[in-house]
């Protein structure tokens, strides 16, 4: 393995961090310019760390060499060799934007459990419908190949037969997952070295469904709420279908939805390479002071009690039309 650590914000008093992977200007200067900030913003508010590696984790001619997504379990043996004071580690893809009011992630999280957020069950919508409203908004506004019916329907037990690995309850989108180094790393780098480039996956490589049947067959699963992962695609074709039409040549409404999506949850995930998960990378979101001011007073807000007492009839003036 290769130490190409680089720390971003120093851990602070908790030695919580988030870490990242970001290979390539093709991933790294999006990353710098369109999400970063959004990072930074949520680090200082719970004095977290963040941690990049902006280079191959293990040299291309290593036997065990295979896609590259499967390099982030390899983070928590590096972090625990590289001397630098960490506890717990979330990490995140890089196409993933922060409320930077979110709770804190870390907040009671067990150290001996890997931190998990489904993208089959567990979800605001009914998957089924979702998955509908994508591969129809698909195929009507971006392309007339996106097929109507594919793999996108598969049932979990049916994902997991794909790559013969026996069925387990859920399946996390691993864009997101919280872990410790000192309990994780030795199982992580193990599971990482039974498997090279051969491995079969829906994904074409990809480790997330190793991943998860790593976790959840040793009990080792903490589910987490939605929100720390929406997944965008769900949450526009659901909520904002039009961004499928011309509005999404409008890059300011395409900002607006976004940002609202985020005041509605903590961290939104861009995963896939559709024309829709590419709005991330068009936009820069949180650029306006009062938007951040009213992320930060509604934040505030929500911590002050509410009695539910009459105040009298109160309707709004003209003025304040």
């Amino acid at each position: 393995m290769r130490c190409v650590l680089k720390v971003l914000i120093q851990p602070g008093k908790s030695g919580n961090v988030l870490a990242t992977i970001a290979i390539g200007d093709a991933y790294l200067e999006p990353f710098m310019k369109y999400a970063f900030h959004t990072w930074e913003m949520y680090c200082k508010r719970h004095d977290l760390g963040l941690i990049l590696f902006d280079d191959h984790l293990i040299e291309s001619n290593h036997p065990k060499w295979k896609n590259p997504f499967w390099q982030k379990l390899l983070i928590p043996k590096i972090v625990a060799n590289s001397g630098l004071r960490v506890e717990n580690i979330c990490h995140l893809d890089t196409d993933i934007l922060v409320n930077p009011t979110a709770p804190n992630i870390f907040e009671n999280h067990d150290p001996h459990k890997v931190g998990l957020i489904s993208q089959m069950t567990r979800l605001p919508y009914d998957r089924q419908s979702i998955l509908r409203r994508v591969a129809f908004l698909r195929n009507r506004y971006l392309s007339s190949r996106y097929p109507l019916d594919s793999i996108l329907f598969a049932s979990i037990p049916e994902l997991y037969k794909f790559s013969s690995l026996a069925p387990q309850p859920d399946i996390a989108c691993s864009g997101v997952f919280l872990f410790n180094p000192k309990f994780h790393a030795d199982l992580f780098l193990n599971f990482f070295n039974e498997f090279d480039e051969t491995v079969v996956t829906p994904d074409s490589g990809g480790e997330e469904l190793h991943f998860n049947y790593l976790i959840q067959s040793q009990g080792l699963e903490a589910w987490l709420d939605y929100r720390f992962q929406a997944v965008w695609i769900y949450e526009v074709a659901w909520k904002y279908p039009f961004l499928y039409g011309e509005s999404r040549e409008n890059l300011e409404v395409v900002r607006q939805c976004i940002e609202s999506s985020l005041f509605t949850n903590y961290f939104l995930h861009f995963a896939g390479p559709w024309h829709e998960s590419q709005f991330w990378k068009q936009v820069d979101v949180f650029n306006n002071p009062e938007t951040i001011s009213m992320f930060i007073d509604f934040a505030n807000y929500l911590e002050v009690p509410v009695t539910g007492k009459p105040k009298g009839s109160i309707k709004p003036n003209d003025s304040e039309k």
